[in-house]
C-alpha cells in the first residue's frame, strides 16, 4: 500500500505565506510526477502545480492563477513534494490535495495516489 500524508495547511492573512508538504510512504518502486490540486467549496478540483521526475526532466507547471506566487519542489530522497505559497489571496482558500503517480513494483505499472487533503484558508 501507498500513503500520501499532507501537512502545512493553516489560516493565514492575505499577503502571507504557507508551505505545504506531502510525504509518500509504503511500497514504492518509483515515483513519477507529483503535484498539488485544490478544491474550493462549490468548485471542481483543479491542478495548482505539478513537477516531473528527474528522469523526465524535472520541469514544473503551474496554473495561471498561481504563477509567480507558488513554487513546487520535491525531495526525491524523502519521497516528498512541497508547495511554497507566497502572496496568498482569499481566492486561494481551498482544500489542497497532493497527488503522485507511483509504480509500486518493477513492472512499472503506475497509478495515481491521493492524499487526504489539507485546508488552506486565507482571510482578507
Amino acid at each position: 500500500q501507498v500513503q500520501l500524508v499532507e501537512s502545512g495547511g493553516d489560516l493565514v492573512q492575505a499577503g502571507g505565506s504557507l508551505r505545504l508538504s506531502c510525504a509518500a510512504s509504503g511500497r514504492i518502486f518509483r515515483i513519477n510526477a507529483m503535484g498539488w490540486y485544490r478544491q474550493a467549496p462549490g468548485k471542481q478540483r483543479e491542478l495548482v502545480a505539478s513537477i516531473a521526475s528527474i528522469r523526465r526532466g524535472g520541469s514544473a507547471n503551474y496554473a495561471d492563477s498561481v504563477k509567480g506566487r507558488f513554487t513546487i519542489s520535491r525531495d526525491n530522497a524523502k519521497n516528498t513534494v512541497y508547495l511554497q505559497m507566497d502572496s496568498l489571496k482569499p481566492e486561494d482558500t481551498a482544500v489542497y490535495y497532493c497527488n503522485a503517480r507511483i509504480a509500486q513494483y518493477s513492472n512499472l505499472n503506475e497509478y495515481d495516489y491521493w492524499g487526504q487533503g489539507t485546508q488552506v484558508t486565507v482571510s482578507s
